[in-house]
């Protein structure tokens, strides 16, 4: 019976080798090791030939003073024309040769025979050199191999009365004796190349330890990596998010910003103050504070604004969310509440009038019961019919009638004017209804408010007027303009008067900003004419204020360009 072969164990898939990759701080000191190595070395070896080259130029210069010396020496003179010159020169030129620290000095006559030499075997012997310009009477210089090695070596002549050339004096230093004198230099320019070297890459070393530490030992490759992530990342998030150095320039703007403020181009490097910001969001991104939540409009959205420092004053960042859909389902919120009050307070009345219509016929009264059961149908059918009449736009028609329920709770008579018109299907459908119920819902909503203020000055009854119809003349924009231009062609014209204090003339530029509020109450947040103001010039159209009995503001939205 055949064993089976025991099962192997699977093997595992070797992995692949990676290589270790060097921090960019590790890169950056071996080239700058590698720099200063260099620079150190370079600056040895020129500070080494500079030195070899002068001090061989102070040599050849010292071998001319001294046979210039000899030469012109009355004793060389005497001797060179007597029977023994040696006798005489030897001793002599061994003594100068002593004093002056040269090599060696050799009088010679005119055919290159030595007369003397340091070594006196060398006596007798011809010169090893050139020796022709000397015996043309001039003084020459060169580097040449003789019987003591390579020397500097100097050649005059040593001249008569009548300047005849009579002798030769040769006088040298060796260039080991040069090398000797450079040892010392050399030596302590060795130490101060090592000691830059050694100061270099402990400053190097240091310097890099600290990138280290910031780039915490990442190399190039996986910062450009961090950096794209970095900028994806922030360009993708849906909150907006502004990123603001020092000196309040734009170092980063993402995508949903650019959105939120409107803002095209480039931006990186610009001043906050120069991107046509509204003033209020500009002055509060540059407060000395921080902001939380706070609440901004910009040319068509309302954003909610937080701002926090970066670091120790590198910066700020600044986020923005968009609050613009939540803002107008709080204001539709508020209108339903308001609906749902006024409601509620005529269910009260109207379970109040059927109490006496029930007692009336209980007493027998039928007739009077009847009569006053129709004349109150006819006081609540007749601004419904009103209303329906003349508004057939159903958004409007249910917001007029539910604010005039709203009002008439309050104590305020809403009614519409005679010229008050809108068939069913004139608005376009680009004209949203978000949008009419912000704007003639604040418009209602801020005449009411002010029809009460100001009944409580004056002993005429609160009233708010409507009118809401299609203009056709073309209108110039002359009171406060949230476009800046003029519209013509169809629009919708939108007024709402009121029989309050009216506008402070010199109030009139701020009435739309952010903030701005009649309310001494500090209930208003002053959002209600600047959420009209947006909705008008995100569909092109104008806003002005004018006075008559109170307060009249008045919004022509053009048909042919609402988008």
């Amino acid at each position: 019976m055949s064993e089976r072969p025991a099962p192997t164990a699977p093997r595992r898939r070797p992995r692949p080798s990676r290589r270790p990759v060097r921090s960019l701080a590790g890169q950056l000191f071996v080239v700058q090791v590698v720099i200063v190595a260099a620079v150190v070395a370079g600056g040895a070896v020129l500070a080494y030939l500079f030195t070899a080259d002068r001090t061989e130029g102070a040599a050849r210069r010292e071998v001319t003073a001294v046979a210039h010396a000899v030469a012109d020496s009355p004793t060389v003179r005497e001797s060179v024309t007597g029977a023994d010159p040696t006798a005489v020169l030897q001793p002599y030129v061994e003594q100068v040769r002593s004093d002056s620290g040269v090599s060696f000095i050799t009088v010679m006559d005119t055919a290159g025979v030595r007369w003397t030499h340091p070594r006196p075997e060398e006596i007798g012997r011809r010169y090893l050199g050139h020796i022709d310009r000397a015996l043309a009477g001039e003084t020459s210089s060169e580097t040449y191999t003789g019987t003591l090695g390579p020397s500097v070596r100097v050649v005059t002549p040593v001249l008569d009365g009548q300047r005849h050339v009579i002798a030769l004096v040769s006088v040298g230093i060796t260039l080991d004796s040069i090398s000797a004198q450079l040892s010392g230099p050399l030596l302590a320019l060795v130490g101060v190349a090592v000691g830059a070297l050694a100061l270099g890459g402990l400053g190097t070393y240091l310097a890099n330890s600290r990138l280290r530490r910031h780039t915490h030992g990442m190399g190039p490759d996986e910062l450009s990596h961090l950096y794209e992530y970095h900028q994806a990342t922030l360009h993708s998030v849906r909150e907006g998010l502004v990123l603001l150095d020092r000196d309040h320039a734009v170092v980063l703007c993402n995508d949903a910003a650019r959105e939120l403020l409107g803002l095209e181009g480039e931006l990186n490097g610009r001043p906050l103050e120069d991107l046509g910001l509204p003033e209020a969001l500009t002055a509060a991104v540059l407060g000395a504070g921080p902001v939380r939540d706070e609440v901004h409009l910009t040319a068509e959205r309302v954003v909610v604004l937080n701002t926090s420092t970066i670091g120790t004053g590198l910066g700020r960042v600044v986020t923005l969310r968009d609050h613009t859909e939540l803002q107008s389902l709080s204001g539709e919120l508020d209108s339903v509440r308001g609906f749902t009050e006024a409601l509620g307070a005529q269910a009260h009345e109207a379970a109040n009038r059927l109490h006496a219509v029930v007692s009336l016929i209980e007493l027998g009264r039928h007739e009077q019961a009847v009569e006053f059961a129709t004349a109150e149908l006819a006081l609540a059918q007749q601004l419904t019919d009103r209303v329906v009449a003349a508004v057939a736009e159903p958004v409007l028609a249910a917001l007029l009638l539910g604010k005039a329920a709203q009002a008439a709770e309050r104590g305020v008579e809403l009614t519409l004017t005679e010229d008050s018109r809108i068939d069913d299907g004139v608005l376009p459908p680009g004209l949203s209804a978000r949008d009419l119920i912000t704007v003639l819902g604040n418009l209602i909503d801020n005449a009411v408010d002010a029809a009460i203020a100001g009944a409580a000055h004056s002993p005429q009854a609160p009233e708010v007027t409507v009118t809401a119809r299609i203009d056709s003349a073309r209108v110039d924009s002359g009171g406060v303009d949230s476009t800046r231009g003029d519209v013509g062609g169809d629009c919708l014209l939108l007024r709402v008067a009121d029989t309050g204090a009216g506008i402070d003339p010199a109030a009139v530029s701020d009435v739309f900003r952010r903030g701005w509020s009649t309310k001494q109450d500090g209930r208003g947040h002053g959002l209600g004419l600047a959420l009209v103001a947006q909705a008008a010039r995100r569909n092109g159209g104008t806003v002005e204020v004018g006075r008559e009995r109170g307060a009249v503001l008045t919004v022509r939205l053009p048909l042919g360009a609402s988008t």
